[in-house]
């Protein structure tokens, strides 16, 4: 489930990387991309754990 979960989170971080304007980004965006990000390390984190 993990698997899935990171490879939709690599997309919609992404895509919304893609979006990001060059110039006013806005800082929901930031904080969006920070918390996606976050997600992904920790399940990324729990995968590697579980492997071990």
């Amino acid at each position: 489930m993990n698997a899935e979960r990171i490879a939709q989170l690599e997309r919609d971080l992404a895509e919304m990387k893609a979006r990001i304007p060059k110039h006013s980004v806005r800082p929901h965006l930031i904080i969006r991309i920070e918390e996606l990000e976050e997600e992904l390390a920790r399940l990324k984190q729990e995968d590697a754990d579980a492997q071990s």
